[in-house]
């Protein structure tokens, strides 16, 4: 049975605090916590009251990475771990009650994707120059390296790990075995490049975003596409489901972020947005979105970093 979220009747928050723009927002897994990743070169870690307690909000800040921190991601099974990927070349891992790093691995390029697989053991990193790392964990070292001849854009595994996907530039999905990171399946997504991918919580579908301004949704058994998202008019940045599987998130440079019905394909909200958005990401245990972008003020300035959360009753 799908649950009707009434949207009309919710707002979103601003959460002000970075000193430059947003590149990353995600939620941790009991979701309480969300982190943002900045250009400022720091993260930082907000408590969320889920159910719209407005009081002030303490955030954490992580501070030691020298250049943007471009993505971000907490371990699936603890709440207070967290991984930072930065243009410094640094992957770094966070407690997030104490703000203190614990673990620094240099790898050999600028980082520009971060991933955990689902039972947390190890975590994937992708760099500008189209460089795949896996790191153990545990040792927090690089356990395997691979470079592709193609643009890698977005990397994410299915709910089992034994699956791991890319989306590349010339629009296609790449789909390898893991750990043997054996190709097994070349999907021809999209007529241009495949940006984004997000996978269904439920672990049905997996979504991806792309270049030429569509979403396509895929069946995971059959590697088959059942449905697009066509609302978008510019190339799909970020997406995400939410956590029941029933509505996904789009956003890019539109001003709006669109949110439709998984099953019918139909657009059920738009978020209106005054900028081109960076990163949506869903709560994992209830309806609220966080999304952040390059927001500029009346003067086409660049202003200060910060996010927002919709999905709190309006008052």
């Amino acid at each position: 049975m799908q649950e009707t979220i009434p949207f009309k009747n919710l707002c979103s928050r601003e959460y002000p605090g970075h000193k430059k723009k947003v590149h990353s927002v995600a939620w941790n897994c009991a979701g309480t916590k969300l982190a943002s990743g900045s250009v400022d070169q720091t993260a930082r870690i907000w408590q969320i009251e889920p159910h719209g307690h407005h009081g002030k909000v303490k955030d954490v800040e992580l501070k030691g990475h020298t250049d943007s921190v471009d993505q971000l991601c907490w371990d699936p099974k603890h709440a207070d771990l967290i991984a930072t990927a930065s243009g410094d070349k640094t992957v770094r891992l966070w407690d997030a009650r104490s703000g203190k790093c614990s673990q620094v691995a240099e790898l050999s390029g600028e980082n520009i994707n971060i991933t955990y697989k689902p039972d947390g053991t190890h975590i994937a990193v992708g760099n500008r120059d189209d460089e795949l790392t896996i790191l153990d964990v545990r040792k927090f070292k690089a356990i395997h390296k691979r470079k592709f001849n193609y643009e890698v854009n977005e990397i994410a595994w299915n709910m089992t790990g034994e699956m791991f996907f890319l989306t590349t530039g010339n629009g296609t999905v790449e789909v390898l075995a893991y750990p043997s990171l054996q190709a097994v399946d070349t999907l021809m997504a999209h007529t241009a490049g495949c940006y984004c991918i997000a996978i269904d919580p439920v672990g049905r579908y997996f979504a991806v975003g792309s270049a030429d301004s569509l979403v396509s949704l895929w069946d995971i058994s059959e590697m088959l596409c059942v449905q697009t998202f066509t609302k978008l008019e510019w190339p799909v940045r970020t997406i995400s489901f939410n956590y029941t599987g029933d509505y996904i998130a789009s956003a890019s440079e539109d001003l709006f972020i669109d949110i439709s019905n998984v099953k019918t394909g139909r657009t059920v909200h738009q978020i209106p947005c005054r900028a081109a958005m960076n990163s949506v990401e869903w709560n994992p245990k209830y309806n609220l979105l966080a999304y952040a972008g390059d927001d500029k003020n009346k003067y086409q300035a660049d202003e200060a970093g910060c996010f927002r959360i919709f999905g709190f009753e309006s008052a």
